[in-house]
């Protein structure tokens, strides 16, 4: 990981989960670290969720939850992206999450990315790849992750037939495929599931 970015200050990196999921809610979390925490981090291989094994995130998880001054989830439901948009529903999530960390505020907000978060009031910096370039942005990839995926596998249970226990409600194959044979869930995003309705509609007509 490269240098604290705002060494001094109380900073709370913020990350997202699920934005470009076709199923599900949006999940954000916010973690604030102390200096105490940087090194036992770093030398447990903290960084991007993404290049983690689910295996190495769930032994992460306790670990920052155990070092970390403070952190906090939240979330947009897919409802509310259907009716903000997906940027918005992100931000109203990255919002909540910081909202709900312990007293005294962050004096600065590491936002993952080059979109800076327009409903914070305070000072912030956008981090772009922040998620393994920032050990707070990191710490806050991989609670989002394994709070998102654990939600979506008890999910899977209610809504079997669209694989969601393999693709975490993102768009593959197997998730247009049973959409079209099934149709949507009530917690599919409509927004996103345009062409594949469309698909699915056409279809219906043509075997009419």
């Amino acid at each position: 990981m490269a240098t604290p970015l705002g060494a001094g200050l109380r900073c709370a990196g913020v990350d997202e989960v699920g934005r470009g999921c076709w199923y599900g809610p949006v999940f954000a979390a916010a973690v604030i670290l102390p200096a105490a925490a940087r090194d036992p981090l770093a030398a447990a291989g903290l960084t991007d969720s993404k290049a983690l094994t689910a295996k190495r995130r769930a032994q992460l998880v306790p670990l920052i939850e155990q070092l970390a001054d403070c952190w906090a989830m939240g979330q947009a439901s897919a409802r509310e992206i259907d009716a903000v948009g997906i940027r918005t529903a992100t931000e109203r999530a990255m919002l909540r999450a910081l909202q709900r960390l312990q007293a005294p505020p962050p004096q600065l907000v590491l936002v993952d990315g080059v979109l800076p978060l327009r409903l914070w009031p305070g000072p912030q910096r956008t981090v772009v790849r922040g998620d393994s370039q920032c050990l707070e942005i990191a710490a806050a990839s991989v609670l989002a992750k394994q709070a998102r995926d654990a939600l979506i596998q008890r999910l899977a249970c209610r809504h079997g037939g669209y694989g969601l226990e393999r693709h975490a409600g993102y768009g593959t194959a197997l998730h247009r495929a049973a959409l079209l044979e099934l149709g949507p869930t009530v917690l599919h995003r409509r927004s996103f599931l345009g062409k594949v309705l469309t698909a699915s509609a056409a279809a219906t007509a043509q075997n009419r």
